[in-house]
């Protein structure tokens, strides 16, 4: 082999040699690229199993929002989600314009019916006692003479009243006899003055009436007559008004048993932190409030009695069953449950039962408001054809195949005189709106205060409330009301005030 040869062959064995290299450093880099490309294969399965899952998901929300956009046009509320239940409709149509129409007389207070003090105003006047002007100093002519009107309040303070009293020994009763003024406290050895009989009722009227927390009423206290008391004192007091006060309680309570009708019905209310509820029974001069941990029906028969004679006017919740006294069940309910359901299930809307039930009930309501327009016996066709209307929808559809109408026709069916009774009393209401009334002050209530911190304090603010709407029925002066029953009870008279009829 010469030198040409050896240098070729040289040559050709450095060439095998960094192919040897870069064949094995292409080995390595492709076990790499093989190891992350058997990983990435992995997770292309996991992730395309998850794509199918999510399109399979996404086309069932694509068909289920067809189904809702599709309800949703047939109640007329196309391209638009129902609002929350708290958001209340807008107003429609052209608003009313607040106050009276044009050319009626104004509404003005009374002209006061006397004058307690007369005070002259005169003119100013110039350096040489004429009447002037007060702006440019000139002469004043025809003068003239005016009355004017003004009515103001007092301001209050406060007044203490020291009563001296004596005591004797009773060998009888055993005790001492203390004697007492008509409008004083029963006594208290406290080391401070007692609250004296208007501080007790305007507390009373400011938290019972008007709402009003008790720092609130504290504060109206310090501002107005400058009486200086607690916030747990104005509670204490109001406790007592109510021990005081419960005779009266018990005889509403009497009066409402003996009423010829009345509206109950019946709302949450805490007390202690522990969930209740608030009753409430109405009647045109009388209404009873009570916090009770139970909405059984025991609760109603306690406060009306087992024997109740009169027509109880109440809504469609099972409790009032318990009284065997005659009913007549709230339409104003039963119009709001076929909304809620002709709402909530379309097929209910297009059915024939929606329409029919509701075109009746506004019918029934509207035939009682012509009492006075008919004559007996035209009255009395169209309530018969009425009755005969409800007769033939419930039966038929009692068995429907739509769960809302079956269930609802059933309700008609179950309560057949109990939807129609007011349309033969002329003073019985079709709706239960007076019971409704009656709770939307303690609703408010509620909602300010959230309830009562203690037992005590809910009994004492159900008859304080019981009394005071009452005597507003009555068309009583609340404040006098509460200032006389105080002074009947501390002087040991009947309860006769706020009882007189049902």
């Amino acid at each position: 082999m010469d030198r040409r040869e050896l240098g070729q062959y040289e040559a050709w064995k450095e060439q095998a040699q960094s192919l040897r290299e870069e064949n094995r450093f292409l080995r390595q880099e492709r076990d790499v690229y093989r190891r992350d490309w058997y990983f990435a294969s992995r997770r292309i399965g996991v992730l395309r199993e998850r794509v199918d899952k999510l399109a399979a998901e996404n086309g069932r929300l694509r068909r289920r929002v067809k189904e809702l956009t599709a309800g949703a046009s047939s109640e007329g509320h196309a391209g638009a989600s129902a609002p929350p239940p708290f958001v209340k409709p807008s107003s429609r149509g052209r608003r009313k314009r607040p106050g009276r129409k044009k050319g009626h007389p104004a509404a003005l207070r009374p002209v006061p019916t006397r004058v307690d003090v007369h005070r002259d105003v005169p003119l100013p006047r110039d350096a040489s006692g004429r009447p002037a002007c007060p702006h440019c100093n000139c002469r004043l002519t025809g003068l003239r003479r005016y009355e004017r009107l003004v009515e103001d309040v007092v301001p209050s303070k406060v007044i203490v009243t020291c009563y001296h009293t004596a005591s004797g020994y009773c060998a009888t009763c055993r005790g001492r006899v203390e004697s007492r003024a008509p409008g004083q406290p029963p006594a208290a050895n406290v080391p401070h003055g007692q609250l004296g009989i208007n501080a007790l009722a305007t507390a009373a009227v400011l938290r019972v009436v008007h709402r009003l927390p008790f720092a609130q009423v504290v504060r109206v206290l310090a501002d107005l007559p400058g009486l200086t008391v607690s916030a747990g004192g104005i509670s204490r007091q109001l406790q007592r008004l109510g021990e005081w006060l419960d005779p009266y309680y018990e005889r509403v309570k009497l009066a409402l048993r003996a009423a010829p009708r009345v509206n109950g019905d019946e709302t949450g209310w805490r007390a202690d932190g522990r969930n209740g509820y608030l009753w409430a029974v109405t009647g045109p001069r009388h209404t009873l409030y009570h916090v009770d941990k139970s909405r059984s029906g025991e609760v109603i028969e306690r406060l009306l009695g087992r024997t109740f004679p009169g027509t109880l006017g109440c809504d469609f919740y099972g409790a009032y069953n318990r009284l065997g006294c005659p009913k007549q069940r709230c339409l104003a309910h039963l119009l709001r449950e076929l909304d809620d359901a002709a709402r909530d299930s379309p097929a209910f809307a297009a059915g024939t039962f929606y329409p029919r039930c509701k075109r009746l009930v506004k019918d029934m309501l509207g035939l009682k408001r012509k009492w006075d327009e008919l004559d007996g016996e035209g009255y009395t066709r169209r309530a018969c054809r009425i009755e005969g209307r409800l007769d033939q929808l419930a039966r038929g559809h009692a068995a429907d195949d739509e769960p809302n109408a079956a269930r609802l026709a059933k309700r008609l069916l179950k309560h057949r005189a109990e939807l129609t009774r007011f349309l033969w009393d002329r003073d019985l209401d079709g709706t239960n709106n007076a019971a409704e009334r009656a709770l939307r002050p303690a609703v408010v209530m509620r909602k300010i205060t959230g309830g009562s911190r203690s037992a005590k304090g809910a009994a004492a603010w159900a008859k304080l409330a019981s009394l005071m709407r009452t005597a507003s029925q009555q068309g009583r002066n609340v404040l006098e009301t509460v200032r006389q029953l105080l002074v009947e009870h501390w002087a040991g008279r009947p309860a006769l005030a706020l009882t007189s009829g049902p």
